[in-house]
């Protein structure tokens, strides 16, 4: 391994593009969005937990200097990299990663939501494969910018981030605690994080770390079901975010295509059918919200019959229905994102509307769609 002598240059080029990428694509979250990614990236640069959280002065000061040093940076161009003696471009993933000579870390590069890039440099943890895809898992991150997406697909190989999946499980399960909901109490049931009926916050830290382990599957198969799933394209998503980013037609093209992923039959919700695994039942429910849950509505009622008989097929025949529904809207789609670059945009919103998002109860039906 390079010592961090060596490294260093590299390291400090990665971190500059991820600034780079936040600086120019920090806008495309809400400002609720935007403060909690930044809160996490505090944390991270401090070294601080999860539930550690910062004196208000402290990370509001640290904000406006971010915010004033995107300012500077935000026309620069991504840096390349220089690792085993070459200068590489830092999208250039397997030159990249081989020619650090170094089989502890890996380099990730992409780009996410309306085309943020994206960057990190990790430690590796472990590998593993899932139903003949390759897995692996990372640590110590060593680079990141603020999305840091905890799970993702780079040249076949699904990656997960613990670092950020450990963020991720702590923010969620502060956020919908306090709404009784009854999936993420079930989710908690077997974790011992209760005490006299009520979350405890000293011990789900020190459960914390068990519960990322124990629940990682869940995301690993999601990305396995987007992998193995040939319905939605990829090329179909890159055309609809490359036109229309940040709209509602890239968020619906999204959660089309993961739910297609979880109902996939060698996808999350199989794996959860075929383990038993109740646990990850309940924080699937739990983290199901928004355009994901809108296109999935049968798992409400799965749920309701499953709490009360433990009968999985409940959810076996959920999966089944949500899948053929979504295989539809999914042929709808890629028909509509074929019009892009021959059609006018103002006709494909309008066919967007009332194809998708009429049928789907997301916008009532009007003569002309606009987006803001």
């Amino acid at each position: 391994m390079p010592s961090s002598t060596e490294l260093s240059p590299f390291i400090q080029d990665i971190q500059h593009n991820c600034n780079i990428s936040d600086a120019r694509d920090h806008g495309i979250y809400s400002m609720c969005t935007m403060v909690l990614k930044l809160r996490n990236l505090y944390k991270w640069e401090k070294g601080l937990e999860p539930w550690e959280e910062p004196e208000s002065a402290d990370l509001l000061g640290w904000i406006e200097a971010k915010e004033n040093y995107w300012a500077t940076i935000a026309e620069e161009s991504f840096r390349p990299l220089s690792a085993g003696g070459e200068t590489l471009e830092p999208f250039d993933l397997e030159e990249i990663n081989g020619a650090l000579h170094d089989d502890t870390m890996l380099y990730g590069a992409g780009y996410g939501r309306s085309m943020k890039a994206v960057f990190f440099l990790a430690d590796k943890i472990e590998r593993r494969s899932a139903e003949g895809c390759p897995v692996i898992i990372v640590g110590n991150e060593r680079a990141k910018e603020m999305a840091s997406p905890f799970a993702m697909v780079q040249d076949g190989l699904i990656i997960i981030r613990r670092e950020s999946l450990r963020f991720f499980f702590w923010d969620q399960i502060q956020e919908v605690r306090s709404s009784c909901r009854s999936s993420i109490k079930h989710a908690l049931q077997s974790y011992g994080v209760f005490r006299n009926g009520t979350l405890d916050r000293a011990l789900l830290q020190s459960s914390l770390d068990t519960i990322v382990d124990r629940e990682m599957n869940l995301f690993i198969y999601h990305e396995v079901g987007e992998a193995l799933q040939t319905v939605f394209h990829s090329e179909t998503l890159q055309a609809i975010i490359g036109h229309f980013p940040g709209t509602v037609i890239e968020f619906v093209g999204r959660a089309v295509k993961d739910i297609l992923a979880d109902t996939h039959r060698h996808g999350l919700l199989s794996y959860v059918v075929r383990e038993r695994r109740e646990s990850s039942l309940g924080f699937y429910l739990t983290f199901l919200d928004g355009l994901r849950a809108k296109l999935f509505p049968e798992i409400t009622a799965a749920w309701q019959l499953f709490v009360a008989d433990r009968d999985w097929h409940h959810i076996e025949q959920a999966r089944k229905a949500c899948w053929e529904r979504n295989l539809r809207v999914a042929e709808q789609i890629r028909k509509i994102s074929r019009m892009i670059g021959d059609d006018p945009d103002e006709l494909i919103l309008r066919r967007f509307n009332s194809e998708i998002l009429v049928p789907l109860g997301l916008e009532k039906p009007q003569p002309d769609f606009e987006l803001s």
